[in-house]
């Protein structure tokens, strides 16, 4: 079992920058690949961006290329989203989720799920 814990939600203007960060219980390294994902009321989840298990290869959705970085640090158990020019329509319940074998953008194939942390981005 691996426990995940997200931190670093917030209420912040648009324009702001946030870094959320994602512990995990234990080690996953080795190949267990990682991901954030984001969900708003009513709708799925959405993919936001996902990194390999030693950090060599990362994904991201279109609508936060540029914007967002998605980096680990493996000697922490830490995964870190640093997310610059925040716009509204950001705002969600950010998740991480771990899984094991490559970077996916693929909400089922996670095996481990955060609580979540609320990311609000006023206009």
């Amino acid at each position: 079992q691996v426990q995940l814990v997200e931190s670093g939600g917030g209420l912040v203007q648009a324009g702001d920058s946030l870094r959320l960060s994602c512990a995990a219980s234990r080690r996953t390294s080795g190949l267990w690949s990682m991901g954030w994902f984001r969900q708003v009321p009513g709708k799925e989840h959405e993919f936001v961006a996902a990194i390999s298990f030693n950090a060599g290869a990362t994904r991201y959705t279109d609508s936060v290329k540029g914007r967002f970085t998605i980096s680990r640090d493996i000697a922490k158990n830490t995964m870190y989203l640093q997310m610059n020019s925040l716009k509204p329509e950001d705002t969600a319940v950010y998740y991480c989720a771990a899984r094991y074998g490559g970077a996916s953008d693929l909400r089922s194939s996670y095996t481990y799920w955060g609580q979540g942390t609320q990311v609000t981005v006023s206009s």
